[in-house]
């Protein structure tokens, strides 16, 4: 297969890119400078709204992954807007482009968040669960009805709504191990809060199946189907660093600290459950925290 990946470079694009490659499929990157290009890849702009469409062509599959980053940086106004052209604007000119194709691909993969469901306590989530109302989640809501947009173009859409992916490589685990290789670390907040979380492997290993079963469409959440308690996963994880973990981060310091992303990103309290990947007989790699940890912590992965 042909397969166009926008946001190539990140955590999840690039093991994706090197799963894919190694599958033996011509992988194409979507990238801005031509520099950082590699024979085969498109350039494209976002924020102008250009795009090369005709180096497009030939495509089975387009993956938009891109997206600044939602922990880069305190939340401000400005901050809030480069998050969301990065993600619902960038998207849109992505579907614009692949509506003028002349030969479409058969599928558009596009990420999403479980921060779609906002903080929702002891609520079991699954993907017919509606929407919450804070900053990300419309955030996320807005971002996949553009990926949808696709559909009128008569291409399948998935929207990927990725819970924490744990790998050394990137993303939240290498800034949760430092403190807690000092001997620091410790729950956030009460600690009862639900996290969904999933190891790379598996979320490489979803998108793929997105990619390849026609069966799968709109909304998929890409979480492992245990989540846990903040507090659980605290003491897993430094069983597993064999550290101790008696030093709490208090909710008021934590919002001092970071403002309204504490409560989106690490007190919100989201229990969700894979349903649509379960019901596709997608085999998870890495169900369990401590066993995926272990892994992940063990192999650099």
């Amino acid at each position: 297969m042909r397969i166009l990946i926008s946001g190539a470079t990140g955590l999840v694009g690039t093991a994706l890119d090197e799963a894919l490659r190694a599958e033996g499929n011509d992988v194409r990157r979507l990238v801005r400078a031509k520099g950082t290009a590699r024979a085969g890849d498109v350039e494209w702009h976002p924020a102008s709204g250009r795009v090369d469409t005709g180096a497009m062509e030939g495509a089975d599959a387009v993956v938009c992954l891109g997206g600044e980053s939602v922990a880069g940086g305190r939340w401000t106004e400005e901050r809030k807007k480069l998050l969301r052209t990065s993600r619902v604007d960038a998207t849109r000119v992505l579907v614009e482009a692949v509506g003028r194709m002349k030969q479409k691909p058969k599928v558009f993969v596009a990420a999403s968040a479980i921060g779609i469901y906002g903080h929702r306590g002891e609520e079991d989530l699954t993907e017919t669960s509606g929407p919450g109302n804070d900053f990300l989640a419309v955030l996320a809501r807005d971002w996949e009805a553009a990926a949808t947009q696709a559909e009128s173009s008569g291409i399948r859409a998935v929207c990927l709504r990725f819970g924490v992916i744990l790998s050394t490589r990137g993303g939240a685990l290498p800034r949760m191990l430092t403190p807690f290789k000092l001997g620091a670390g410790g729950r956030l907040g009460s600690g009862k809060q639900w996290m969904s979380w999933i190891a790379l492997e598996d979320a490489v290993g979803i998108v793929r199946a997105a990619i390849a079963d026609e069966r799968i469409r709109g909304p998929v959440n890409v979480v492992a189907p245990n989540p846990v308690r903040n507090d659980e996963f605290t003491r897993v994880l430094a069983r597993v660093l064999h550290r101790p973990a008696v030093f709490p981060a208090p909710a008021f310091m934590l919002r001092l600290m970071l403002g309204e992303m504490a409560d989106a990103l690490l007190l919100s309290s989201q229990r969700v459950r894979p349903v649509r990947m379960m019901e596709a007989g997608y085999q998870f790699k890495t169900a369990d925290l401590e066993s995926a940890l272990r892994s992940i912590i063990r192999g650099g992965s």
